[in-house]
């Protein structure tokens, strides 16, 4: 999981700090040496961590307490500030051409997902009301355009190629003419890179700028690779000019020096991370939430943004009515249990509730696979027992543990979760939350 030692390393020293009562001088030193040790091992630029260090302990030393917080607290609350600033501040979403027609190069090393990519901005940008075409312009490695299509057909975006041409320049060119031309209010450049930075992929690459004059120059770099993507981006900005970075496979870097680094060495923003293979795993970067993450203090904006893409209104009206009709059956639980695997999964949603980032990944794996053996079994019942489960008598649980391959006490689990959600379900429907959260959290099946 993203940050996963980091966040552990830092929680820890906040506990710590919670266990003193009072700080003193000596309190906030030695929990400075640990973030510093914790922040160096999550790969951290060394100035960063250095800068980062003295700017916590000066105003942790420097600021009154605030009126709400007690001494621990506002340290928390300095290193948050802290970490949001460093990864810089805000959201930075993507610009468009005031013209009405957007270009955008995207540039980067070999291997770091760049062709994907392309793929998953499209599917975003699809999400947001645009229209968006993608163009292959990696004339060199063996199968690039091939991926660009396949990759094309699994978004459901249109491809321009030109195989029988050598030259970048005239392919991009060719492409945003036929783009504006079929009326396409985006072109996405894939481009080619290399293994490491040399002046023949940066003159292409300059070149190309030159010739498309793109509306934003995105880098695309690989998260797992550390200081060393942090490295590429200050090559590529020094170069090249780039406008953000997209930051892939944060979802498997345990560190997170990457992210946490590339803001404050290039002056340029993350403006996507990707969290995942599927195709709609491209997430807009915010800093502020991100910071809460690491610190433990959960996402539920991102959280309540990710329900709100994936449930249907009329869908939740309709649930919340079961719920209050004591209507709600085995058949709408599986269908929350899709809802949530929807949204990412039981590790993309703990992951943003507070007070969940040390849930490890073997018991995330344990829940995921609990919902396979839940659907086997609700599949394995008639649509009597679905829509009734008060009929499920012992012989009846017999014969669908025989027919699931799952022991009785795994039927009796299932039924005993289904009775708590549909308890709680009928507490929320009582007035006690907002009616748009009480919405929100049907529509995740929690």
């Amino acid at each position: 999981m993203a940050f996963e030692g980091l966040s552990d390393k830092l929680q820890g020293v906040f506990k710590k700090l919670k266990g003193n009562g009072i700080l003193t001088e000596e309190n906030i030193n030695e929990a400075m040496r640990e973030i510093k040790l914790a922040l160096l091992e999550a790969d951290v630029n060394f100035k960063i961590v250095k800068e980062f260090v003295n700017s916590v302990k000066e105003k942790s030393l420097g600021e009154e307490v605030h009126a709400s917080l007690n001494p621990a607290q506002q340290v928390i609350k300095i290193v948050n500030d802290e970490l949001t600033a460093l990864m810089g501040g805000t959201n930075s979403k993507l610009t468009y051409s005031p013209r009405g027609f957007t270009i955008y190069l995207m540039v980067g090393l070999q291997g770091t997902g760049k062709t994907t990519t392309c793929g998953k901005l499209a599917a975003h940008l699809k999400k947001n009301g645009k229209k968006p075409m993608l163009c292959a312009c990696d004339v060199y490695r063996p199968a690039a355009i091939d991926q660009l299509e396949i990759v094309g057909k699994m978004v459901d975006t249109p491809v321009f190629t030109m195989r029988d041409s050598q030259d970048p320049e005239k392919i991009a060119l060719a492409a945003a003419k036929e783009a504006e031309l079929k009326g396409y209010d985006v072109l996405i450049v894939d481009t080619a890179g290399r293994l490491q930075i040399d002046e023949e992929l940066m003159d292409e690459l300059v070149r190309l700028k030159g010739a498309i004059k793109p509306h934003e120059i995105l880098l695309v770099v690989d998260a797992l690779t550390g200081q060393d993507a942090v490295n590429a981006a200050e090559g590529f900005n020094n170069a090249l000019g780039i406008d953000g970075v997209i930051m892939t496979k944060l979802d498997g870097d345990s560190r997170g020096g990457a992210a946490l680094s590339v803001k404050k060495v290039t002056g340029r923003p993350i403006k996507f991370v990707g969290m995942g293979e599927k195709m709609d795993a491209l997430e807009p970067f915010h800093p502020d939430r991100m910071a809460s993450r690491i610190l433990g203090m959960g996402d539920m904006l991102s959280l309540i943004e990710t329900a709100q893409a994936n449930y249907d209104e009329e869908q939740a009206k309709k649930l919340e009515k079961k719920f209050k009709t004591n209507d709600f059956t085995l058949e709408d639980f599986l269908e929350q249990l899709d809802q949530l695997r929807n949204m990412g999964g039981l590790g993309k949603v703990l992951g943003m509730m507070p007070g969940m980032g040390k849930v490890k990944d073997e018991d995330i794996e344990e829940g995921e696979k609990e919902f396979i053996q839940f659907e086997a079994i609700i599949f394995s019942m008639t649509p009597e027992e679905r829509r009734n489960p008060s009929v499920l008598n012992a012989s009846r649980r017999k014969r669908i543990a025989a027919g699931s391959g799952q022991p009785v006490s795994k039927i009796n689990q299932l039924i005993k979760r289904y009775e708590e959600v549909n308890k709680m379900m009928k507490h929320l429907s009582g007035g006690r939350m907002s009616k748009k959260a009480s919405r929100m959290f049907k529509g995740m099946g929690l």
